[in-house]
């Protein structure tokens, strides 16, 4: 899964810069002049912070702060990750940025330096991490099950097909049948959809508006009175399976409308027209869906 791949690099971040923050914070408070770690020399630039002449003539406060903001609250987030909490994943990935903002602090008032410069990366790279296990949990905690719609397969006279990657498209589906009474029917890609790689290859496919080869159609689509075609929007087109479908059901549906199911605002008639160009009918309706990690709007 998507998620636990990018949760154990999140993990690695946290674990990373925690003891990392805790072991400078502890050199900082063991000697509070920064000589040890050969910081001594960094003191006189503190002095354009806030209440210098209180907190900034050692290491101490420095040393306090960087043990709370960095080090003890990474540390809490990777133990929240390793005990499988939700709230770790967006812990872990603010205080990515928590990291950056304290980086753009040294930028300020130190000269550019190597150090401050990888940390603002590895805080960029935790915050990131961070916000893909986010959406991967919430992609994959994402679920449309057939046996919560009773009323689907009662009627014999209507069709749903639908081809679904991430299952956003099957729950439309499932809804839409479940008003009508209709039998469903999934496209089944014979490429490979699933997980990162499948994204990005889907996404070959999409640009280059190809069809994408699909298993045999098992069902006889001139049975049906009417078909329900529900696809998601891939780089402003068809589905590259659904276009696949569309091609060899031409002459065989008799009429149909669409379900269209995509991340942005928009309408997408030039869809609705490509289907009805291979399909050889003209469609009865058409519905735009916008989704969002499986919150659903009509657009």
């Amino acid at each position: 899964m998507r998620s636990q791949t990018a949760g154990r690099w999140l993990l690695f971040w946290t674990l990373f810069i925690g003891f990392g923050a805790v072991a400078g914070a502890c050199g900082m408070l063991m000697d509070p002049s920064g000589r040890a770690m050969g910081m001594d020399a960094m003191l006189p630039y503190f002095q354009v912070m806030p209440l210098a002449k209180y907190l900034y003539q050692d290491y101490v406060f420095p040393g306090i702060a960087l043990l709370i903001v960095n080090g003890l609250t990474n540390l809490t987030a990777a133990v929240l990750l390793l005990k499988k909490k939700r709230i770790g994943v967006v812990l872990g990935g603010v205080f990515g940025v928590t990291l950056m903002l304290w980086i753009c602090i040294q930028f300020v008032i130190f000269p550019l330096n190597f150090m401050s410069t990888i940390y603002f990366v590895f805080g960029l790279c935790q915050a990131v991490t961070g916000y893909m296990t986010w959406v991967f949990c919430r992609q994959e905690a994402f679920r449309a099950e057939l046996s919560d719609y009773p009323n689907i397969g009662t009627d014999g006279t209507r069709l749903v097909v639908f081809f679904s990657r991430m299952g956003y498209v099957r729950k439309q589906a499932y809804e839409a049948a479940n008003r009508t009474g209709a039998q469903v029917y999934e496209i089944r890609a014979a490429e490979r959809t699933a997980g990162t790689a499948g994204f990005w290859w889907c996404g070959r496919f999409a640009m280059h508006r190809w069809a994408m080869p699909i298993e045999p159609i098992p069902v006889d689509l001139t049975a049906y009175e009417h078909v329900t075609i529900c696809t998601p929007i891939w780089v402003f087109s068809l589905a590259s399976p659904v276009r696949a479908f569309c091609r060899q059901a031409a002459g065989q549906v008799r009429e149909a409308d669409y379900i269209l199911v995509h991340h942005t605002k928009g309408r997408y008639a030039s869809v609705a027209a490509e289907m009805d160009r291979l399909l050889g009918v003209t469609h009865t309706s058409c519905v735009d869906v916008r989704c969002r990690m499986g919150v659903f709007g009509i657009c």
